[in-house]
């Protein structure tokens, strides 16, 4: 029984089977194909996160639409007997230094904040403070273990 072989291929009982080489090749070409989809997926990503971050460099206004939207968010999660709220959530890239006194934390972590962040923080230390509502910073996302996204929550008890 002869079997005809190819560069590409070879028929045995009726399947073709890609030789080692072949096959080889094309996984190389696949891996090449994802590697550049990642890559393409990865520029998007980095592409979203810094326009996120220049967003949230500039003022926000806490108008009393968004007031009454938050008071509304609160009184949900606490119906649901939750003590706590993330009211932001924002890139490590925000903190002076990335992060690194929330994560520790230190007393002196929302010196660190910039931006929106910031704007937030005073906005609690001046109207919910006083009524009773505590605030916490906390790193929410480790990617490649380094600190990623910040997560900003308003908590009660």
């Amino acid at each position: 029984m002869s079997e005809e072989t190819s560069t590409t291929a070879r028929v045995v009982d009726d399947e073709t089977f890609m030789s080692v080489a072949d096959l080889k090749a094309y996984v190389t070409q696949v891996d090449a194909a994802k590697a550049s989809e990642s890559y393409a997926a990865q520029e998007a990503a980095h592409k979203a996160k810094q326009e996120l971050i220049d967003k949230l460099l500039k003022p926000i206004v806490l108008t009393h639409e968004k007031l009454e939207a938050l008071k509304h968010r609160i009184e949900l999660a606490a119906e649901r007997d939750e003590h706590e709220l993330m009211i932001l959530r924002f890139p490590s890239e925000l903190c002076t230094d990335h992060g690194r006194s929330i994560n520790l934390p230190e007393e002196d972590w929302p010196d660190s904040l910039v931006g929106a962040p910031r704007q937030l923080y005073v906005a609690w230390k001046e109207k919910f403070q006083p009524l009773g509502y505590g605030l916490k910073a906390m790193i929410i996302e480790w990617p490649h273990g380094f600190p990623g996204d910040v997560g900003m929550f308003l908590t009660w008890k």
